[in-house]
């Protein structure tokens, strides 16, 4: 998982605006589950958004995002993607399998702020594993624990 850029830390730590690109395949399961990540952003009152993007278009939609959200059929890019993100600070999380059961967003939501937390405080990788938060694709689920 990369730093935290400065202004998605201040935004974050002030309730402002973060801005979540979800990352899949064709577009289609990353729609749903940003529609799903935005209502419930919403619905907790925070002022985020979230698009969706393809595997094929992330490197002119990494600049709209400031949360990396990779779906979990990526695992083999994730390297890559890591590599493009980190050159922007931006945080990158792999999904766990399930993810597309998470109807209202709720769990993506919480994924989100996890990794936001964790990355805002500066742990290092191993206490991010540790949490529950992380970018390995064989991770514990962080929504489970």
């Amino acid at each position: 998982m990369s730093a935290l850029s400065a202004f998605t830390r201040i935004a974050h730590e002030e309730g402002g605006s973060m801005r979540i690109l979800v990352v899949c395949g064709a577009g289609a399961s990353s729609t749903f589950v940003a529609q799903r990540v935005r209502r419930a952003a919403q619905d907790a009152g925070l002022p985020w958004t979230a698009i969706a993007g393809t595997e094929q278009s992330f490197p002119i939609d990494l600049d709209a995002g400031d949360v990396i959200l990779v779906g979990p059929h990526l695992a083999d890019a994730l390297p890559r993607i890591e590599q493009a993100a980190g050159a922007r600070m931006t945080t990158v999380v792999l999904l766990p399998d399930d993810i597309f059961a998470d109807l209202d967003g709720t769990r993506t939501l919480d994924l989100v702020r996890r990794a936001v937390a964790v990355t805002a405080s500066d742990v290092t990788a191993s206490d991010v594993t540790a949490s529950g938060v992380s970018t390995d694709a064989g991770a514990e689920d962080p929504a489970h624990t």
